[in-house]
């Protein structure tokens, strides 16, 4: 694509427009958006019209930029996630149904643990995961899991440059995702809300590593949690089998 004077190519520019909202900001103005996505507003002006007329951006009536709904629709094309959400749904419902609390799926995407699906349920405790939200990976359950079970080669780049983070919350880490191996699921108190425990089950492909992660978010203290670990780990066999991948282990 062509190149703009600073040498950044259009498709920088629109990923960098894209990469401008979160869930704290889901509706920009055209002047924050510039700044956010360093981009000189005249040509931001002319962006914003050629994604919203594709529906990857939305404006509203008081001009407000967001993300437009073709955006969601693209992406629930994808076969990965699409095929994942369909067989843990029934096992997350019958989950968030025996545990009442929040029930979550997630994947490792990059630096962070990406959520794709969530069942809420009233009453239940504290929960900061939201779908198509981040969160760091050393500090969840989920992030445990899912690096405790990913090839050598993943953990030891995610290391190569987190290390010392890692470290101050897992001095001990090895041995931790070892442990981890061993019992078939993680255990977390209180990395995200000192008031809860995270316990997340890895649902394994068919060389025995996690292609996604099965979560919930109890009291701390909960006298529930092992039954809900070892209820997780049952529903992510379930998963895995359904998704056509041995099980066994």
């Amino acid at each position: 694509m062509a190149n703009s004077p600073s040498g950044d190519s259009m498709l920088d520019r629109i990923v960098r427009i894209l990469d401008s909202f979160d869930p704290k900001t889901p509706k920009l103005s055209v002047a924050a958006l510039a700044r956010r996505a360093q981009i000189p507003r005249a040509t931001m002006y002319r962006l914003i019209e050629d994604l919203v007329g594709h529906g990857l951006l939305a404006r509203d009536h008081e001009g407000q930029i967001s993300l437009g709904l073709r955006l969601w629709e693209l992406a629930n094309r994808s076969a990965a996630t699409q095929d994942l959400r369909t067989a843990a749904l029934p096992f997350m419902e019958d989950i968030n149904q025996l545990l009442g609390q929040n029930t979550q799926l997630a994947m490792l995407h990059q630096d962070d643990v990406l959520v794709i699906e969530r069942l809420s349920r009233p009453g239940s405790v504290v929960n900061q995961a939201s779908v198509a939200g981040r969160m760091p990976i050393h500090r969840t359950s989920m992030g445990m899991a899912l690096l405790a079970y990913s090839p050598a080669p993943v953990l030891e780049d995610y290391l190569s440059r987190h290390e010392e983070a890692v470290l101050d919350y897992h001095p001990r880490l090895r041995h931790e995702l070892a442990e981890i191996r061993r019992r078939g699921y993680a255990t977390f108190d209180g990395f995200i809300d000192p008031e809860t425990t995270g316990a997340a089950a890895p649902i394994l492909d068919g060389q025995g590593y996690a292609a996604a992660v099965l979560a919930v978010v109890v009291p701390r203290g909960s006298a529930t949690l092992p039954a809900a670990a070892m209820a997780l780990r049952t529903a992510a066999r379930g998963i895995s089998r359904a998704l056509g991948y041995a099980a066994d282990g």
